[in-house]
């Protein structure tokens, strides 16, 4: 969907019901967040992509722009997920050939909380509200 209000209008979702479910709420969540970030990135000139690989590791969002730079964002949407998304980032950053494809611009955990920060491996922590012009 275009936009995850959509769907929770389709099935008369309320955010009650959405507090109780956060399977559920993660899922817009992304849904919500891989919006924005395609916006953000088709106006500079790129794209966005999902990453999976026969290891299981999965990159919930690849940021491509079309001169080459890229950079990998992991969406969660509860602060106590950050270490394991971190641990995510850091798997693809050492996974990949930098040699090849350049390092990544930023790496970035994309979520529901409160603080935008930088970690000391370097990894960006944003609240989703963090992005607007």
């Amino acid at each position: 969907m275009v936009d995850p209000s959509i769907a929770t209008a389709i099935m008369r979702v309320e955010a009650d019901r959405l507090l109780r479910d956060p399977e559920s709420f993660g899922f817009l969540f992304e849904s919500l967040c891989t919006r924005d970030m395609r916006i953000y990135a088709q106006v500079n000139d790129g794209e966005i992509f999902h990453y999976r690989d026969k290891d299981n590791l999965e990159i919930d969002l690849i940021i491509s722009l079309h001169d080459g730079r890229w950079a990998p964002v992991e969406v969660k949407l509860g602060e106590h997920r950050i270490e394991e998304a971190a641990e995510s980032l850091m798997r693809l950053k050492n996974k990949v050939s930098t040699s090849r494809i350049g390092e990544p611009s930023f790496m970035m955990v994309l979520t529901g909380g409160r603080y935008a920060y930088r970690r000391p491996d370097g990894i960006l922590v944003v609240p989703l509200g963090c992005l607007k012009d």
